[in-house]
């Protein structure tokens, strides 16, 4: 129904921006100004049709989550509210891992790497599978290396941040963005990531973060992570990550199809 209403009242505005994905593309056609779509992930190639077969623009969240099958006006990564995380001149000695407990995400990558490199670990994150969480964490959080604080809200998911040496990424798949990435590099806290998908995009080698393709080039890349400038790192997000930079994009696109 909410589709429905925004599609009947269409013809009121310049254009409509989709971000729901593949629903409002079915009725494409009946939208009386251009449809731009940012595509935040595909549930699967089985969904290409419906991208393929729609009178929409696409708009990709990084240049490594593009189809093939389709032509993109743009891509635009995420911004955040960039007041939302303190930044953290000095860190202590522990790694942190934030995001979904799931093979995709690499925690128990995360927990031999920090092991490895004889460094506390902090998990925060939901359980999105229980039976990983069961099987593979559980059994080795023992509430001093290894801590797990659950989902963390936005003032404690910043200190966390801010206070360690490293976030870890070592993602099982091929990350279209990643907030937490750019989360962490706004408290000045730099990234080690495994060379996947859009990584290469949001982090600058050596300077915000590292990027590895092991548990072993990761746990080397601690020491290096740990020395980088935090503040050229804040400085960073501050150009390419904020929210005002994505509207900026946004609007640059906005102009690009209505010209």
């Amino acid at each position: 129904m909410h589709v429905a209403h925004a599609l009947s009242r269409s013809a009121e505005f310049d254009l409509v921006h989709n971000h729901l994905d593949w629903l409002p593309l079915a009725f494409s056609h009946h939208c009386q100004v251009p449809l731009v779509t940012t595509i935040h992930g595909f549930s699967g190639e089985a969904i290409l049709p419906a991208y393929r077969d729609a009178r929409s623009a696409y708009v990709s969240i990084s240049d490594a989550d593009r189809s093939p099958e389709l032509d993109y006006c743009g891509t635009v990564h995420h911004g955040i509210d960039i007041t939302q995380f303190v930044f953290s001149p000095r860190a202590g000695d522990q790694l942190i891992i934030l995001g979904r407990i799931h093979p995709d995400k690499g925690t128990a990558a995360a927990i031999d790497i920090a092991d490895l490199a004889a460094r506390p670990l902090v998990i925060a994150g939901p359980i999105a599978d229980q039976a990983f969480f069961d099987d593979l964490i559980a059994p080795r959080v023992d509430g001093h290396n290894v801590r797990y604080l659950g989902s963390v809200g936005p003032i404690q998911r910043s200190e966390i941040l801010g206070d360690s040496a490293a976030l870890l990424h070592p993602i099982g798949f091929d990350e279209p963005f990643g907030l937490s990435v750019v989360e962490a590099m706004a408290t000045g806290t730099p990234v080690i990531a495994y060379n996947r998908g859009s990584m290469p995009e949001i982090i600058d080698h050596g300077v915000t973060g590292m990027l590895v393709t092991n548990v072993e080039e990761a746990v080397t890349a601690v020491p290096t992570a740990a020395a980088l400038d935090r503040s050229s790192i804040r400085d960073v997000v501050e150009r390419r990550f904020t929210a005002e930079r994505m509207v900026e994009d946004y609007l640059a696109v906005y102009a690009s199809l209505l010209r």
